[in-house]
């Protein structure tokens, strides 16, 4: 249906619109093309996003307003915001979230999860849910503002890095790695510990380490990630000696995105890093699990991004993926221009 059929006004360029992401990091990225579609269509665009996550949407040229919310704190917002907005657009699936949409936008739109099944409104433009896998995470995320009539057409991921960050993260490398290194090569090792199947193990990387380090003599190798992938690349820093810093753990959010910046390529699998890597265009190599097709996750638009799907198979996960196989796509990347 279209989106005056069902009563949801067109937004035209003197509409205020919210949206509402309480996501992961990876997964807030992926909203940031629908964001930039939105901004084009609308004259102010809000966007209200979990604490933990405000810092991946910071310094957007396209967001005129950046705030925060959670479903314990939505009821509040949506006293003190009631009618604020010409439209509300929700992407998560916490009805508190959802009735803070209808409270503060005229006309809201929101995915028609089970969980909404108990709220009722005619202010509500309700989206079918795609079958799973069926598309792209971008193209399924975008399909809320298509129900507006809005078009996604520019589909790359985005992340602002400032001067201030990117003459920090120079200033990092040229403090923690020796001099005439080069090229940078970022590593993220882990995905979160729930997800761990997304894994491809450290001895594969090591594998992969020590190739890079034969062929590109003053390669040095950089960790990236949490505290929990600091304390899990020994393994690494045991095998190469001198090869290898670990930034894992020790930076913010931010400060880790400037220095992923300054890489010739990143080399990740699947999670929150290698989202940030595809939205910065940088040479990359991703690496996904079959569960979680990287047809549907990688970076579209992105013509510096290899994409390595592991081989579905009942006897093995992320280590069906052959190391000759990363090598070979990361000498390409590196042969083929670094960041």
């Amino acid at each position: 249906m279209s989106a005056e059929r069902l009563g949801v006004p067109l937004i035209d360029a003197s509409s205020h619109v919210c949206a509402v992401v309480v996501a992961r990091i990876g997964d807030t990225l992926l909203v940031t093309p629908a964001l930039r579609a939105l901004r084009a269509a609308a004259g102010r665009l809000t966007v209200l996003v979990h604490p933990q996550r405000v810092d991946v949407l910071r310094h957007l040229d396209f967001i005129d307003e950046l705030g925060t919310i959670t479903k314990r704190s939505a009821w509040l917002r949506a006293w003190l915001s009631r009618g604020r907005y010409d439209a509300a657009f929700c992407w998560g699936r916490e009805p508190a979230l959802l009735n803070y949409c209808l409270r503060a936008g005229r006309r809201s739109v929101a995915f028609d999860y089970p969980e909404f099944a108990g709220i009722h409104s005619d202010a509500l433009l309700r989206v079918a849910v795609p079958a799973e896998s069926s598309l792209h995470a971008v193209r399924e995320r975008a399909l809320l503002v298509g129900a507006a009539g809005i078009a996604t057409d520019d589909e790359r991921l985005a992340y602002a890095v400032t001067d201030a960050e990117r003459a920090w993260a120079r200033d990092w490398l040229a403090q923690n790695l020796p001099a005439g290194a080069r090229p940078f090569v970022g590593l993220q090792l882990f995905s979160f510990p729930t997800k761990a199947h997304r894994d491809w193990s450290v001895g594969r990387f090591i594998e992969l380490a020590r190739l890079l380090c034969q062929h590109y003599p003053g390669a040095h190798l950089i960790v990236l990630g949490d505290d929990h992938a600091r304390q899990r690349s020994t393994p690494l820093l045991e095998a190469l000696p001198g090869r290898v810093s670990v930034a894992a753990g020790s930076l913010s959010l931010r400060e880790s995105a400037a220095l992923m910046q300054q890489l010739d390529v990143y080399v990740g699998v699947d999670t929150g890093p290698t989202h940030i890597a595809g939205a910065l265009g940088i040479p990359m190599v991703a690496l996904y699990h079959p569960r979680y097709p990287g047809r549907n996750l990688m970076p579209l638009d992105n013509p510096r991004c290899t994409m390595i799907e592991a081989i579905e198979a009942p006897d093995g996960g992320m280590d069906r993926v052959p190391v000759e196989q990363v090598w070979a796509a990361v000498r390409d990347r590196l042969d083929g221009g670094g960041a």
